[in-house]
């Protein structure tokens, strides 16, 4: 304004000394000629200045006179706002991406539950598109009559639990809802399916120990109380031994019981199993001559061993393996059964060890459980034929240890085939 000033101060100071000499409408010419000058590079400034305002991030033009003390601090205040404004984007675009992050699910809702964020996680809890549910109730996305009763509470000190199905399988989620800012509100999932798996677990697992304990404690505290109630004249020598053998067995029972445990513990305690190369075929032939032993002449067997391939791996429990499913073959095939044990290679470069028998045979529906800890599909039958119940669980965890596959196939009344099938990184050929 002061610069505009002194031009038309000067302009005019130009036109009273012209005028002075060349007389007064020679001024007054010279004095508008210089303020339509004045006007035409105002003009032009201001051309200039709205070319720069259609791309108002560049550095406005030099040299438009007044307004120069004008477009600079307006500049330098869009600058410091355009580097504030993309600081706050690279923020919000880390927040974005450490939401993105979290193992647990997020949703963000408005003051009436609508959806207007979610990140991936929840996505793939609750099967959220955030493109097609956004601004849509979550209470009409998430159709659980409990998780409505839940939402609906003014307050809300604590998760509730959900199972859900979404697509095809069932999930288990822990859904906490919470107030944040103004009239919103924050959905926080959390897949605890696993949690819960091995929550039942463990208290089947609690429960079959305690089941498969009682009956053996149940037999020796009953004879120990006859013993001791019974005066020794009562019992003649023969019950007493009789008794004893009975006792001894039931010990044994737990005996074994807690060694399968402590087998099972060890082996879960370490993914892999180092070691060196093994001769799994003699491995076999030493368990084929205690399976004859077991089997007391009863059952035929079949022999289809290779003894020039060797397992790298743990020879103990590649043989505890091994005799585990002769064991089972022994115990469930009927007399004059025949069993077949096969160690050989397989055409893809595998090596297969395989049990084959012409047993009972396993339902279907029995099969993906065999390798439960405890599981039985005829408990009668399997306390008729001992074992402990954790032979095929030690089985699976030695397969697991040795990178190898367990594998079953039966059919009721029609046998089964139990495999071990080891990876050619595990194998080598005996020199």
């Amino acid at each position: 304004m002061t610069k505009t000033l002194f031009s038309i101060g000067a302009w005019a100071l130009l036109g009273w000394l012209t005028g002075s000499w060349l007389g007064p409408k020679v001024g007054w010419g010279l004095f508008s000629l210089g303020l339509l000058l004045m006007i035409l590079v105002s003009g032009w400034q201001l051309s200039r200045i709205a070319h720069w305002v259609k791309n108002i991030d560049d550095p406005p033009p030099p040299s438009v006179g007044p307004w120069d003390d004008i477009l600079a601090p307006i500049y330098r205040k869009l600058r410091y706002t355009s580097q504030e404004m993309h600081l706050l984007k690279r923020n919000l675009d880390s927040l974005l991406q450490a939401a993105e992050a979290l193992p647990d699910g997020a949703i963000t809702l408005d003051e009436a539950m609508q959806l207007t964020w979610c990140n991936q996680t929840a996505s793939d809890h609750i099967g959220l598109n955030l493109e097609t549910d956004r601004n849509h109730s979550i209470l009409n996305i998430l159709r659980e009559p409990e998780f409505a009763r839940y939402a609906r509470q003014d307050e809300w000190p604590g998760p509730v639990l959900l199972h859900l199905t979404y697509d095809g399988h069932e999930k288990s989620l822990l859904a906490q809802l919470t107030r944040y800012g103004v009239g919103q509100f924050l959905l926080v999932t959390r897949d605890v399916t696993q949690v819960e798996k091995l929550e039942t677990t463990r208290k089947d697992f609690v429960a079959n120990v305690s089941h498969e304990l009682r009956t053996p404690l149940t037999v020796l505290a009953g004879f120990l109380e006859t013993l001791c109630d019974m005066p020794a004249e009562a019992i003649s020598q023969t019950q007493r031994e009789h008794y004893q053998r009975l006792m001894l067995e039931q010990a044994l029972r737990m005996q074994a019981i807690v060694a399968d445990l402590l087998t099972l513990s060890a082996l879960e305690s370490s993914p892999q199993a180092g070691g060196a190369p093994v001769r799994l075929g003699g491995v076999v032939q030493e368990a084929l001559q205690q399976a004859r032993i077991l089997s007391g002449g009863q059952h035929v067997f079949v022999e289809n061993i290779a003894h020039d391939i060797c397992v790298t791996g743990s020879e103990t429990e590649l043989a505890s393996a091994v005799s585990n499913l002769l064991t089972n073959a022994i115990r469930y095939t009927p007399k004059d059964g025949t069993i077949t044990v096969s160690w050989f290679m397989t055409e893809d470069g595998h090596a297969c060890y395989s049990v084959q028998d012409t047993g009972i045979g396993i339902a279907a529906q029995d099969i993906p459980r065999l390798t439960e800890r405890f599981y039985r599909v005829d408990r009668g039958r399997s306390r008729a034929t001992g074992g402990t119940g954790l032979g095929l669980a030690i089985t699976r965890h030695v397969a697991l240890r040795h990178n190898a596959e367990l594998t079953i196939h039966s059919r009721l009344g029609a046998g089964s085939t139990f495999s071990l099938i080891f990876p050619s990184s595990r194998l080598s050929t005996a020199s």
